[in-house]
């Protein structure tokens, strides 16, 4: 794949402008079909198979379970694979089942219980040259309510023990990818992290699910400070689509006429809560909504106005990092004796704290810490008691330790079990899999990315998109809800790619409303929305964050036949 070396100056340029790789690395490519740069870390044959070999090397698990979402009285199949590269005689899993932290050491448990594993099956794997050996043990049925968290361990008569999942592949990805943005030669072997400990992983054991009326949700993702300022307001300016443009949420209640008529019956609305950023990924105070925004009062009014029309409310909750800014980020960091340094990870990095993909104003929380952890779950419960919202986008779900969601999910459901949580995991399918039990679904990437490919860049016919969502769609449960977009806020938009072209708009259109998964409309498609110019140009994400077209700037026959798509689809839907 043809690309130009990125430089470590140009690398702290666009960090300081806050971008981190997922950004910078977007300059890299040059007319080729993956210039959307949805998979990251997956963007090149090579970094796959970085991502390949790390997978089955080490110590691995990676959520492996039969079946994914265990139920009362279901027994339960657990799964590892130990790589070529370790000596390994013996396999446990220690467990324990009031939720505390499993521990124990060469099969002997000294907090809860243990389950030997047992080979049955080695396979050869020629990206790897070895063979990989396939582990596994059976858990006992448990009650409904049960908390089974769990670690596993492998060693060799006389060497120390490895913790799994070791190494970890999501950190291997992320430094292959790193060093690749950088145009220096990927590692060969990297192996993050300390063997010694591992990873913690739980499933809850019951019968949660999505609420149905998640399943027929049609939803509108609005950008707050891009969509309306309010009526008898002006936008506070529109050329520096980095800075603040003006929209709020009294705006958005002022539009709720023109949502209706849409047809939609769910709003994503961009993070909310009190950030200095136009984009609100990098929060400084959860308690409160921003105040340029509309503050508290305008979340109240929106969330009854809106519900009172059947709508349903989502905010974009980023548990994985907070803003540098954060009082409890400035007090971790101006003191080794802070009550709250525990909950970072403070390292000899360039920027001394691990952060989300080496953005310094973004500090990671360590959600392995119990008090950070309550409080991130905390903070999730509040919104659903105390605001009413119907749930969570969850930015960047694949960043927090892995047994979060689990956690995270169980406690959110206690407060309103009709809540709705869907994943930003950009991934390959296994890894969405994995997800099965911990959300209640994943932002669908994969279709994105067909459907795009198709009708936007058209370098596949409608038979290739046809043969992937057959495969792609059989490959998950129905009862998982997996969210389908043509565009979103991290990517060109829809009608830049397809230059302008709105017929294919409409058959893209046409596509998203007929598939099993629920359609998200981002603001401003459904009425020709577009953009100057592509964020593969060095502009940003920021590019395709324009700010609405209203009045006589909407293309009224995209956006009546938007209406009649969304009626057939809910029409069908009754049926």
């Amino acid at each position: 794949m043809p690309y130009s070396t990125c430089s470590p100056a140009l690398l702290r340029w666009g960090r300081a402008r806050g971008w981190g790789w997922h950004f910078i690395s977007a300059i890299i490519f040059r007319g080729t079909p993956s210039m959307d740069f949805i998979f990251g870390t997956l963007a090149t044959d090579d970094l796959k198979l970085v991502h390949h070999r790390a997978n089955r090397r080490g110590i691995q698990h990676r959520y492996q379970l039969d079946p994914r979402d265990p139920h009362p009285g279901d027994p339960i199949t657990l799964k590892v694979q130990v790589g070529p590269d370790v000596a390994v005689d013996h396999v446990a899993c220690y467990y324990t089942l009031d939720g505390s932290q499993p521990a124990g050491s060469r099969g002997q448990a000294s907090n809860g219980q243990v389950v030997l594993l047992h080979p049955v099956q080695t396979v050869w794997e020629t990206l790897i040259w070895g063979y990989v050996t396939h582990y596994e043990a059976t858990l006992p049925p448990q009650p409904a309510g049960t908390i089974v968290r769990y670690k596993i361990g492998a060693w060799q008569e006389g060497q120390p023990e490895i913790f799994g999942d070791w190494p970890n592949v999501t950190a291997t990805a992320e430094k292959a990818a790193s060093a690749f943005f950088a145009g220096q030669p990927l590692p060969e072997d990297f192996r993050p992290g300390n063997p010694a400990v591992g990873d913690t992983f739980a499933f809850h054991v019951d019968n949660l699910s999505a609420p149905d009326w998640a399943k027929d949700a049609i939803i509108y993702q609005i950008f707050v400070d891009r969509f309306y300022p309010g009526d008898g307001k002006d936008w506070l300016q529109t050329e520096d689509l980095y800075g603040i443009c003006g929209g709020t949420l009294w705006g958005i209640l002022d539009k709720l006429d023109y949502i209706t008529e849409l047809g939609v019956n769910c709003l994503w609305l961009s993070p909310t809560w009190v950030s200095d950023s136009h984009h609100g990924y990098d929060a400084t105070d959860y308690d409160h909504v921003e105040p340029r925004l509309g503050g508290d009062e305008a979340m109240h009014a929106l969330v009854e106005a809106a519900h009172q029309r059947g709508i349903r409310i989502l905010l974009d909750l980023a548990c994985n990092h907070i803003s540098n800014e954060h009082p409890i980020f400035v007090d971790a960091a101006s003191s080794p004796n802070s009550p709250y340094r525990e909950w970072f990870t403070f390292d000899d990095s360039e920027a001394g704290y691990r952060t989300f993909f080496g953005v310094p104003t973004m500090p990671q929380v360590d959600l392995s810490h119990p008090p950070a952890r309550q409080w991130m779950i905390d903070i999730a419960t509040y919104w659903l008691r105390e605001y009413q919202v119907d749930g969570y986008r969850l930015d960047y779900a694949n960043g927090p330790v892995p047994d979060f969601w689990s956690d995270f999910r169980s406690a959110c459901k206690q407060v309103n079990p009709d809540c709705f949580m869907f994943g930003e995991v950009i991934d390959a399918p296994d890894v969405l899999h994995s997800y099965i039990g911990r959300l209640d679904g994943c932002l669908d990437f994969h279709l994105s990315d067909a459907i795009r490919r198709t009708y936007g860049w058209q370098t596949w016919s409608e038979a290739d998109l046809k043969r992937f969502a057959e495969h792609h769609l059989s490959y998950f449960p129905a009862d998982y809800l997996m969210p389908t977009f043509l565009d979103s806020h991290d990517m060109d938009r829809f009608l830049f790619i397809a230059k302008g072209d709105v017929e294919m708009l409409r058959r893209a259109a046409e596509v998203q409303m007929s598939l099993r998964g629920m359609p998200i409309v981002y603001y401003g498609t459904e009425v020709g929305l577009s953009q100057a110019t592509s964020l593969h140009e060095g502009m940003g994400f920021h590019i395709s964050r324009t700010p609405m077209l209203w009045g006589d700037d909407q293309n009224a026959d995209l956006l009546a036949h938007y209406k009649r798509l969304i009626r057939e689809r809910k029409a069908r839907q009754v049926k």
